[in-house]
Parts: structure tokens; sequence; C-alpha cells
């Protein structure tokens, strides 16, 4: 006899009528119907995954986690400060920075800009500027050299290329006997870089040295911020704090959030969103399944009836088909698994290969930032989704075994 005899009957009960070696109709529409749930909601994470991946890589390019700054917007006494700071726990690097607005002027044409003033030997510290670069280098921006480094698409729409001049104007003004006149300063282009599209970091930034930066803004041996790097950018609020208690109230501590974070947050809230409404997909695959499984009680009556008349207990009756519905589900969630993966780990060049076959585009990089469709694949969405899927294939065989359980022998035969 097979032990337990509730897993053999349950196993046996999963399969069709008998002589059949396929799975039951009603099993298998069920099983489809998880496996198919699995396997979108592990793609649609994966592709939420790539999207946040993408625009956590162009945030965090030129954008630091932590800045401080004074309540005047300078920092005097920053060389000691800056050791302070690195010495801090969980504060990788940090790097003094000179930021100012100004205006790029070229042959009658002028653009907004937002100036960085640093220092190229500590820029690879903080910030990931030197591997966007596509022209130049950044020793290129000496101190007294007055060169600048240009977003590409700042360059393109003034016409400039690298070693062309061009007209830093400052908010700065000097006055002389004929009035104010704006402070400008010549510089000299050295190279551009390519940031990725969405945030403006093309359109809107420019790099020189940071000794120019404190001529051209007046600043002398002042610096505006110092730029901070710490182990995880998602702590960079607690350790803000941190750094602030530290350091008193003399300083300003800002970090990535106060900028970027209500924007990060709105792609992690869909992506949870995206989470609670495909599980649907599931709920009703394992709607389904309790329909089957109550078409099988009713189906299987006799056959209840008659293990119950040998000594079968309702607790014998409820463990098969509660193990007829987790056999059901547990395949059903291996499948999703197994199509999700593989769906997950090719779904880019399966859209880029529509594209280039149909002459379309379905992902444009002036809504997505990117003109691709990323995907990565987390294990801990596998973890999720699978316990989701067996939890809700587990409640769906509750009732169906229950009212198993309560057949009648006697009313089940009567008719037998």
């Amino acid at each position: 006899m097979y032990k337990p005899v509730s897993l053999f009957i349950g196993l046996r009960y999963t399969r069709a009528k008998r002589r059949s070696r396929f799975v039951s109709f009603i099993a298998l529409v069920s099983m489809l119907g998880i496996a198919l749930g699995v396997a979108v909601l592990i793609t649609v994470l994966s592709v939420m995954n790539g999207f946040d991946q993408q625009i956590r890589e162009r945030i965090f390019t030129l954008v630091p986690h932590i800045t401080i700054t004074g309540y005047n917007n300078t920092l005097t006494d920053w060389r000691s400060l800056e050791k302070k700071v690195e010495a801090m726990p969980r504060v990788k690097s940090v790097m003094p920075v000179v930021l100012g607005q100004g205006l790029l002027s070229k042959d009658g044409v002028t653009s907004p800009v937002l100036i960085n003033g640093v220092d190229p030997k500590d820029v690879p510290k903080v910030s990931l500027l030197k591997t966007k670069l596509i022209q130049g280098k950044l020793s290129d921006l000496a101190s007294g050299k007055f060169g600048i480094i240009l977003g590409d698409a700042l360059a393109a729409n003034l016409g400039l290329l690298t070693g062309d001049k061009v007209n830093v104007i400052t908010p700065q003004a000097s006055i002389t006997p004929v009035g104010v006149i704006p402070r400008f300063k010549q510089f000299s282009v050295k190279g551009e870089f390519h940031a990725g599209t969405g945030f403006g970091f093309n359109t809107s930034y420019a790099y020189i040295n940071l000794q120019d930066a404190e001529k051209l803004f007046l600043l002398g041996n002042k610096i505006t911020q110092l730029q901070v790097k710490v182990d995880n950018l998602f702590a960079a609020p607690a350790l803000g704090q941190i750094i602030q208690k530290k350091l008193g109230p003399r300083y300003i501590i800002s970090d990535w959030t106060a900028q970027y974070g209500a924007f990060y947050h709105a792609v992690q809230m869909e992506k949870t969103m995206m989470f609670l409404i495909l599980i649907l997909i599931i709920a009703v695959a394992a709607f389904n399944l309790v329909s089957g499984l109550m078409m099988m009680v009713n189906d299987k009556e006799a056959d209840i009836a008659i293990l119950k008349t040998i000594g079968a207990t309702p607790r014998v009756i409820t463990s098969i088909f509660m193990i007829q519905g987790l056999v059901v589900g547990l395949t059903g969630t291996l499948l999703g698994l197994i199509g999700g993966i593989v769906l997950s780990l090719n779904v880019t060049s399966i859209v880029n290969f529509i594209q280039a076959v149909f002459k379309i585009q379905l992902v444009n990089a002036n809504i997505y930032f990117v003109n691709f469709l990323p995907s990565q694949l987390q294990w801990t969405d596998l973890w999720h989704v699978s316990l989701v899927a067996l939890v809700l294939s587990l409640l769906a065989t509750i009732y169906p075994a229950w009212r198993a359980s309560k057949v009648q022998p006697a009313e089940a035969l009567r008719y037998e």
C-alpha cells in the first residue's frame, strides 16, 4: 500500500479519466494560468528593475550623494572640513566644487549653463564624468588655462567644437565709468561628454578647473560646496543627518533625495503597483483552480464515499484534494519561473528584433530615457512571485477540500 495514501490518491486525481496519462483538462488550464501569471509578473518586474537601474545610473553619473555648504553658499576653511568629513564612517570620498550659474555665448547665440569648478584629479572619486567623455580628457582642465568641457547637446546648440572659444558670462558685474558691465571670460573648449538623456546634463552642465572657477566667480580661496560619496546611496539621507549633527548648524547638508527623491520614489511606487495589479492574473488562475477542484469533488463523490466507508478520515479526504491543488500550483509556478527567467533574460533582444523587423520604435529615449527595453532579473522578485503563487494556490484548495471532507457516504452512494 502506498503511504501516505492521501499523497498517492491526490497525485492520481491530477490525471484525467482512466487509461489517460495526460493531466486532466481542468488541472491543465489552471496550471497554465498560474504559469502565465508568474511568467508575466517576473518579466514585468524585471523590466521595471531595468528602468530603475538605467535611471539610477543616469542620475548618479553626475549627481553627488551628499553636498555640504555654508549659509552664504560658500566654504572658507574647506580643506580642514574635507579631512574631517573623509574620516567619518561610511564616507568613501569627498570633492571640493565651485558651483555657479552662467551663460555661454558664441556668435550671438547664448545658452544657460551650470558651471562646475572641479579639480580633475578629484573627479573620479565622486563623479563618473571621466567615463562619459566622448572627446578630450579631464587633465586638459589645467589651472590657468581656462579650458571647459561641455555636454555634447550644449556644444551642438552653440555650434561649438573641441578647440573653439566660447565666452562665459557670470551674474557678477563690474562697475566702470560707462556703467555696470557683466563679467565674462573667454574659455577654450577642451572636450565633450554625454551622460545619457532625460535629466538635462548634456544640455546644461559644463566643467572647468577649480581654481579657474574661483577666479571667475571672485571667490578667492573659497569654494561653494563639498560633494560627498557614501558607501550606499540609499543611506545618504540618514548619513546626511549624522554628518549634520557632527558638523553643527553652521553648515547646510543636503542629499540627492532633495532633488530627485520624489521622482525615484515614483518609479518604485510604479513597480509596487504593477506587482499588485499583475498578481490578479495569478489570482484569476487560482479562482479557476477552485472551480476545477469543485468539479473534481462532485465527480469523485462516489470515490470519496467509498474511501470513508473503509475508514478514511475527513483529514485524509481534505489532504487528498489539497495535495491535488498544490501539485497543480507548484507545477504551474515552476513552469512560470522557467518562462519568466528565459523571457526576462531575452526581452531586450526580442524587442530590438521586433523594432528592426517592423521598422518601428517601441521605446523612445525622449519618453523613457532609453531607446531600448532594459531588463534586470532579481532573485528577490523570483522568491516573492513564487511565494505569492504558492500561497494563492494553497488558499484555492481549502474550500473544495473542506467540501470533499463533508461528503456523506449514504447520500453519495444512494443512486450508485
